[in-house]
């Protein structure tokens, strides 16, 4: 994924996708806010309709809604492809709490790496964008967001968290983007072993956040699911379940 990511959150497209089961051919399309899968995620979170958001000058990573298994789900499948599917949010930081997810992935994308800029793809990726401080910008950084805002109309996060699925680091290990140390990743799943079948995770977002950057985290400002092959060129295929944020009520005034 290019750097290109700075600017992915303000883009305002809404994509479409379809409804259909796995063995059905035929499909109907609607907006991605519509589908079962949509309102599955997030229920009990105030926010924006979900939107596919396509990165400028990439080819768009296909999301469609799928239910398989009983199970509503959004498959999607990146080749030589980057964009997101993302909800705008509004959860204050100590009403963080855990946040529950699944994943299925076919295979892994040969020659992948997040830690190198010529590299940088994911089979799966959960993407996490939270305020802060931009008072405590690096120059770089500082220089990075004003160019998102000039280009978008509105400035990188102040920190982006990803839940990743790596070729072969362990899990828990903490990755920095190779671009900007504002996006940090944790390794949550590596390596074949749990290709071709659902893994389901549980996380307290808060604790990950203190761990990858250090610090508390600021309000969650946006949650978005990401499959991108357009550093490598390759292909992938994989499959998202809804996600559930669990707040933590006795926070609230």
């Amino acid at each position: 994924m290019r750097f290109v990511l700075v600017a992915l959150w303000a883009l305002q497209m809404l994509g479409c996708a379809s409804w259909r089961t796995d063995k059905d051919a035929a499909m109907t399309t609607a907006p991605i806010a519509e589908t079962p899968w949509a309102k599955a995620s997030l229920q009990q979170v105030e926010g924006k309709p979900w939107q596919h958001l396509p990165l400028p000058g990439k080819r768009a990573t296909q999301f469609e809604p799928v239910l398989g298994n009983g199970r509503a789900a959004m498959a999607v499948a990146a080749d030589a492809s980057a964009s997101m599917v993302r909800k705008e949010v509004r959860v204050p930081a100590d009403a963080l709490g855990q946040l529950s997810f699944s994943w299925k992935v076919q295979a892994l994308i040969a020659g992948a790496d997040m830690a190198a800029r010529d590299a940088d793809d994911a089979p799966v990726r959960l993407v996490l964008a939270f305020e802060g401080d931009r008072s405590r910008f690096s120059a770089k950084n500082a220089m990075l967001s004003e160019l998102a805002r000039a280009l978008t109309g509105e400035e990188m996060p102040y920190a982006t968290l990803m839940y990743v699925w790596c070729n072969t680091r362990a899990p828990g290990t903490v990755v920095l983007n190779p671009r900007t140390d504002r996006i940090r990743k944790i390794v949550v799943e590596s390596g074949p072993g749990g290709l071709g079948v659902w893994r389901d995770y549980q996380r307290d977002v808060r604790a990950d956040f203190i761990r990858a950057f250090g610090e508390e985290p600021g309000a969650l400002v946006a949650v978005g699911i990401m499959t991108d092959s357009d550093n490598t060129g390759g292909h992938v295929r994989a499959w998202y379940g809804p996600l559930n944020l669990h707040q933590n009520m006795a926070a609230a005034p």
